[in-house]
């Protein structure tokens, strides 16, 4: 295969000594570590579609990732941007650790070197991310006011206080059923009608995962619609043709398997879209014969309880979860067993909806203690007894995750709570754990590991999985 390369004069200034070399840029493959003008540590990642040229106006969309992984940002969205010819770029320095200011002045230099180095439609740049990356994306049209649309994948609004009809960027929501933040992009989706920002949210079955191509792909296609009626890109009747047929081909395909409310979410972003785009009436048709069906019906009863019963228990938790850190109430452990349990059978109910709000509220509980993990971890000094209650409602509410059971038994020993202790220890021995290295190297454990209940339980457990005979 031919392959294409545009070469480009970069000049970089290290203190006062100056330098130049060329960089070649390939199109159609992912370019790593193209360093920041004026920063030796600043690099970003960079995908130029095959058809690129360096003349002309190109849309180009900057992902954030939440740690830094810029190459692993744009694998994410390299298929689709070669299929809509959008430029992609992503900071390796980002990070959600660091402050939003630190960030934006990152984002900025980036933004800056790319425009210098690329022909980009200033009217056509957006952001976009996952999860915590997704947050930063949302927070950038705040502080740059040339952001045309965001593309948020698995996160809400990262502050709602701060959007303004006078500054009204088009923000994609893409969230799946199954993922906990799914009734927040709701909530949101309502407050942007409400301030007449441009919006839509892109529904799939799943939970918190990055979406398949075919929902990445359409986010970009509602950008390339939006610029289409706004002025900002060239209007092509074929490409509105294709990009319609195929989203009615959803609908079709959603219709058949009967997912008739992701079906009716289609329609309505799709009247949304195309009304300055085409004739929509045979469009409305197939959504009012939608809503006629019993089955619609039902399946919408049944989501609206979840959702009824899914706030109620999200305000239970929230409540009794800083009631139990402020009182160090452990006798409230039981309590919470009992929560996880009833969400398990959730997860095993009999409607759908009922199943994915189980699958939410446990996503919900699990991120809500990591949240007060993350506060008491971030304090000059740490409160270790929060701490020690935080990571014992993590052994009920993830019971695999063995870091949490370790974090008792070193915390436990450090204030010679050895009964705690030993009693964590067996309880993760049998769930399975059995790194002993780990152990070992415990901290505040030395007085623990030769304590002889200790090493009974070292003893017992670890003999058995390693000398066990099976015929």
């Amino acid at each position: 295969m031919k392959r294409n390369y545009l070469p480009v004069l970069l000049v970089f200034f290290v203190l006062n000594f100056s330098f130049s070399q060329g960089l070649v840029l390939q199109k159609g493959a992912i370019i790593d570590s193209i360093t920041v003008k004026d920063s030796i540590q600043e690099t970003f990642s960079l995908y130029l579609p095959t058809k690129f040229e360096n003349k002309g106006q190109w849309p180009i969309l900057f992902l954030f990732d939440g740690e830094g992984r810029g190459k692993q940002a744009l694998g994410m969205f390299r298929q689709v941007a070669e299929k809509e010819n959008y430029i992609l770029a992503a900071s390796n320095a980002v990070n959600d650790s660091i402050s939003v200011a630190k960030n934006v002045l990152i984002t900025k230099r980036m933004l800056s070197e790319v425009n210098s180095l690329l022909p980009i439609n200033l009217n056509r740049i957006y952001t976009a991310g996952f999860d915590n990356g997704g947050r930063l994306a949302n927070l950038m049209p705040i502080f740059f006011k040339d952001i045309e649309g965001v593309i948020s994948c698995g996160a809400g609004l990262a502050n709602v206080e701060l959007l303004t009809s006078k500054n009204p960027f088009h923000f994609i929501g893409i969230v799946g059923k199954e993922d906990y933040n799914y009734p927040t992009l709701l909530s949101h989706e309502k407050i942007l009608n409400g301030l007449n920002i441009p919006n839509n949210l892109l529904v799939f079955d799943g939970g918190k995962e990055w979406p398949k191509a075919v929902y990445l792909q359409k986010a970009l296609r509602l950008f390339t619609l939006s610029a289409m009626a706004k002025g900002h890109e060239t209007k092509d009747s074929l490409y509105v043709k294709r990009a319609y047929n195929e989203d009615v081909t959803l609908i079709e395909q959603l219709k058949k398997e009967q997912k008739l409310l992701l079906a009716d979410r289609e329609i309505s972003e799709m009247l949304n879209v195309y009304r300055t785009h085409k004739d929509l009436d045979s469009l409305k048709t197939i959504g009012k014969n939608i809503k006629k069906e019993k089955q619609y019906r039902s399946l919408k009863r049944n989501e609206s309880a979840a959702f009824f019963k899914e706030e109620l228990l999200r305000e239970d938790y929230i409540y009794y979860l800083e009631e139990d850190l402020y009182t160090y109430n452990y006798n409230n452990l039981g309590w919470w067993n009992y929560q996880v349990g009833e969400l398990n059978k959730f997860i095993k109910g009999d409607t759908e909806a009922e199943r994915q709000m189980g699958k939410r509220l446990y996503g919900f509980l699990n991120a809500l203690i990591e949240d007060e993990i993350d506060i008491v971890k971030s304090e000059k000094i740490v409160d270790d007894e929060a701490l020690i209650l935080l990571s014992m409602l993590k052994t009920i509410s993830e019971p695999k995750n063995y870091d949490h059971y370790l974090s008792v038994i070193s915390l436990s020993s450090k204030y010679e709570e050895y009964g705690t202790a030993l009693f964590y220890l067996e309880e993760a021995f049998k769930k399975g754990f059995k790194n002993k290295e780990r152990l070992d190297g415990l901290e505040h454990t030395a007085l623990l590991r030769i304590a002889p209940e200790y090493n009974k339980l070292v003893e017992k457990y670890f003999d058995e999985a390693r000398y066990k005979i099976t015929d």
